[in-house]
């Protein structure tokens, strides 16, 4: 199977990519479009800040391509908050994959939010054999309000999406590559599809 991970410089690249060779499996990583194109499964990983990873997609016409991808794309974290439209981080116009805004938590509550968090309300091949409140590795200070997309949420401050699905494009809000059996679990899923 050909894995590529997206490289654009705002990726937790190494982890994902050890992640991937615990299951068995071999990624490429690459911002070549031609062999992201070709790829079985993208992934599309990111940390950092929205405005910065958007230039730097931008700049390679990632930004184009991403969203006419027709084999199963996962993005982690800020790879998925940049699939949504808009994000009220520095206002960054996204990709436009989710027609959903990303918004930033209250003051109510610590920001980022840094650790373990229950995801539930599962509705996807995504999280076969996750069990409802399965604890995943978040760390995040914006979060994409539940919608028709929602495939898993999560709570911190409010009830948002852990989790998007639209048609070929998948997103995860955690690290199921820091987020143990689950995480690898949920890999392997997508991996799978």
């Amino acid at each position: 199977m050909n894995i590529v991970i997206i490289d654009y410089g705002a990726g937790n690249v190494k982890s994902l990519e050890f992640a991937i060779n615990r299951l068995g499996y071999q990624a490429l990583v690459s911002d070549n479009a031609e062999v992201i194109s070709k790829a079985d499964k993208v992934i599309f990983p990111g940390v950092g800040e929205a405005s910065s990873a958007m230039r730097k997609l931008k700049s390679t016409g990632l930004d184009t391509l991403i969203p006419e991808l027709k084999q199963p794309v996962l993005g982690i974290c800020l790879g998925m908050q940049l699939m949504c439209s808009f994000s009220k981080e520095n206002d960054t116009i996204g990709l436009g994959i989710f027609d959903e805004k990303v918004s930033k938590f209250s003051s109510r509550v610590k920001i980022p939010q840094i650790g373990w968090n229950k995801i539930t309300q599962l509705k996807s091949a995504l999280f076969e054999g996750i069990e409802e409140g399965t604890f995943v590795y978040m760390v995040h200070s914006y979060y994409v309000p539940l919608c028709v997309e929602t495939i898993a949420t999560s709570e911190y401050d409010i009830l948002y999406s852990a989790a998007l699905q639209k048609d070929n494009f998948f997103g995860v809000q955690f690290h199921p590559e820091k987020s143990s059996k689950s995480g690898s679990q949920i890999l392997k899923n997508f991996l799978e599809l």
